[in-house]
């Protein structure tokens, strides 16, 4: 389970990441990343990394759906401390993340995290 302090709840913080955030996709998860930074005022240096899920009806029933987003959340849990302080992350998963192996999922992850932080990093050192 990730953190009370970790999860992202409000709209609002989904609609901006998804929005302004760099997006990269892997094969059975995207994700999009947003750090703190002068372009907007709603994500600051001193708040823990939050993560919120995004799974939507095409991954399956009800029940396919909560799983998905438990096996993500339960590697988010461990991968918590790779983030930067005060960035928004949200995952997104795809269909194909209802048959996946916990170890293809967690690789991808991995994947989608790499590619987002090295992303973020440029951008922030062309600005």
């Amino acid at each position: 389970m990730l953190p009370r302090q970790s999860r992202m709840k409000r709209p609002e913080d989904f609609r901006l990441t998804l929005r302004t955030g760099r997006r990269t996709g892997g094969s059975v998860v995207a994700g999009h990343l947003l750090l703190p930074g002068a372009s907007h005022g709603a994500v600051h240096f001193s708040d823990p990394a939050k993560v919120g899920f995004v799974v939507s009806r095409a991954v399956g029933s009800a029940v396919v759906r909560n799983r998905v987003k438990r096996r993500l959340r339960e590697l988010m849990r461990r991968r918590l401390a790779s983030l930067p302080r005060g960035c928004l992350l949200v995952l997104r998963a795809h269909p194909a993340a209802a048959g996946a192996r916990q170890a293809d999922l967690a690789a991808d992850l991995d994947l989608v995290i790499e590619r987002l932080l090295r992303r973020q990093v440029g951008a922030l050192r062309k600005e």
